[in-house]
């Protein structure tokens, strides 16, 4: 796994973790990474400094405070309920539809118009693909991705 330093365009300064840096790469140019803050898709690799255990001494038991530049985040309980609901909300949309991935915007048009049988699905559509298919008459919904689900 790697910690990544993000920044967005509005410069607010976040972390996030990533199996890989190809990971990275790919959910990146995807718009799935986004800053917590703002939403903005347009995130960039901050200038990170890396860690490296130190073996000559012990390791100490005191908590290392968190880095006053950085971005802290108290949740409360109506918020954890919140996010609760739309991750259970997520998990029946996964466990009851069928994932058609990038092919979502013509998939919702076959299913609409007739061409093939109607079921529950989900994809990825772009803003644009979806403004055109609520444009066309085909209801569709965003399913939410919470900061937890992204890493």
């Amino acid at each position: 796994m790697i910690r990544y330093s993000l920044v967005c365009e509005a410069g607010h300064g976040f972390e996030s973790w990533f199996p890989s840096s190809d990971s990275y790469d790919e959910q990146a140019a995807r718009g799935l990474v986004t800053c917590p803050v703002c939403d903005s898709a347009k995130v960039s690799k901050a200038l990170m400094v890396p860690r490296v255990a130190r073996t000559d001494r012990e390791r100490s038991s005191v908590p290392v405070p968190a880095q006053p530049d950085q971005p802290q985040t108290l949740i409360a309980e109506p918020e954890r309920q919140v996010r609760a609901m739309l991750r259970a909300l997520r998990e029946h949309v996964v466990a009851h539809s069928e994932h058609v991935g990038e092919r979502f915007p013509e998939e919702a048009r076959k299913i609409h118009y007739g061409e093939t049988e109607g079921r529950s699905i989900y994809g990825e559509a772009s803003a644009a693909e979806a403004r055109a298919l609520i444009e066309e008459g085909i209801e569709v919904a965003a399913i939410p991705i919470l900061p937890d689900d992204r890493n």
